[in-house]
């Protein structure tokens, strides 16, 4: 029978997306390994991949169609010896991505699944335990607990809802009834954030065509939002520092100077400082492997390696791609790396893997001669530092006045993960390892 085309998920997390383009059209023949469409969300633009080959018989999905959502039929691919006859109503799409073609990033090519199949897809079971901090019944949910509890609550006289559970993901447990007062009441609710003002309040502090209204596009939201999420629920707190540049660019300039030559006479690699604040940054959090953590609310996630997220801007926004395991890596390494994220960022052509996750993140403005600043964490990382320009300045060095390079560093922390003597540590071993370059290559 004929196989439905999905809207594939480019990531866990995505749930809508843009169908941005067509590489084939109806009637054209496929082949496996074929790229049928481009698919667009906030943050790259994506390739589908034909998985069987056949004939693609309907385009259910226009081309240029937002708000995609994922799993929702977008094509039907008729096999041999069927035809349009045979193509019936597709399918409600399942609240979550069933077997799809694969997306795919440029220019890589990996096997996808096979799609799935015009059925109706079948219900998810409800999960067990309540998610973290939807539990207890606060505010009329419903109240997760063990039977127990329940039990000798019930004895007891106590409103199970009036409890907050230690348990996994908030459930009631045994403990929690025994240490509680019969007769206990649900606590009052939490105030609230105070909601932002409504667009057209903000419209009319303005004169009637004096601007024009731009809509945000997926990226823009997205940035909004985890920016927002960052400040409300994550408590920073920020440590600076200046670091003194004048051995690092000697170095740089050495090892530029002896980069391997390609046929055109060109050098294989440049590096940049940022090249050095990378694996600095990394082997720092190797030396002080405490401040190498995620906060969860489940217990830290403590890491065993340094992947580093660098800030790229793009046109309306930035990406953050990681280089994996810098701590493992060479200057050169990471510096051709990094080039090749920053080039395929800049072009929507990132996969998802390579721009999230992450330990700790790196925000250079020294480019655009900002002096000093401080970045906001990005969730789910502890850190973000934040580096400004590399300035010519009067310092004391042994008693005397010298003009040196230095370079203003803030590290934002989140002080649930890291505590302040910690994050001045991790600030301590970066201004070694920046300090006196050659440590990094020991």
């Amino acid at each position: 029978m004929p196989t439905n085309i999905l809207m594939p998920a480019l990531s866990p997390t995505m749930e809508k997306g843009k169908l941005a383009k067509w590489l084939k059209k109806e009637g054209d023949s496929v082949k496996s390994g074929d790229i049928l469409a481009e698919i667009e969300t906030d943050k790259a633009t994506m390739e589908v991949e034909a998985v069987d080959e056949g004939t693609v018989g309907k385009i259910l999905v226009a081309e240029g169609t937002d708000e995609v959502a994922v799993n929702t039929p977008i094509a039907v691919l008729l096999g041999e010896g069927e035809s349009a006859s045979d193509i019936k109503a597709p399918a409600a799409a399942a609240p979550k991505p069933a077997a799809a073609p694969a997306p795919k990033a440029e220019p890589a090519k990996a096997e996808a699944p096979a799609p799935a199949k015009a059925e109706a897809p079948k219900p998810q079971a409800a999960p067990a335990t309540a998610p973290a901090g939807k539990a207890n019944g606060h505010g009329g949910g419903r109240v997760f607990a063990s039977p127990l509890a329940r039990r000798i609550a019930k004895e007891k006289g106590i409103d199970l809802g009036a409890l907050q559970g230690s348990g996994p993901h908030g459930r009631i447990v045994l403990k929690d009834v025994e240490t509680a007062k019969p007769g206990a009441k649900a606590p009052a609710a939490a105030p609230g954030v105070a909601a932002p003002m409504a667009d057209d309040a903000i419209a009319k502090l303005y004169e009637p065509g004096s601007y024009e209204v731009v809509p945000h596009d997926g990226m823009r939201k997205i940035i909004a939002q985890r920016l927002l999420q960052a400040k409300q629920t994550i408590p920073h707190f920020y440590l600076s520092i200046s670091c003194d540049l004048e051995n690092l660019l000697a170095v740089r300039e050495r090892l530029n100077a002896h980069a391997p030559r390609d046929k055109e006479k060109n050098p294989v690699w440049k590096l940049s400082v940022n090249d050095f604040i990378i694996k600095a940054l990394a082997l720092s959090l190797q030396r002080v492997p405490d401040a190498n953590a995620t906060w969860t609310d489940g217990g830290m996630l403590k890491h065993k390696h340094s992947d580093v997220g660098v800030a790229v801007a793009v046109e309306g926004g930035l990406f953050t791609p990681v280089i994996r395991k810098a701590e493992t890596k060479t200057l050169s390494a990471i510096s051709l790396e990094m080039k090749d994220l920053a080039t395929r960022a800049r072009k929507r052509r990132l996969a998802p893997q390579e721009y999230q996750g992450g330990t700790t993140a790196v925000s250079n403005l020294g480019m655009y001669g900002i002096e000093n600043f401080a970045a906001v964490i990005n969730p789910p990382h502890a850190t973000i530092l934040a580096v400004g320009a590399g300035e010519k300045k009067a310092v004391v060095v042994d008693d005397k006045i010298e003009i040196r390079t230095q370079m203003a560093c803030t590290l934002s922390v989140d002080h649930r993960a890291v505590d302040g003597a910690l994050g001045a540590q991790l600030l301590q071993a970066f201004k070694a390892f920046i300090e006196e370059p050659a440590l990094m290559m020991a």
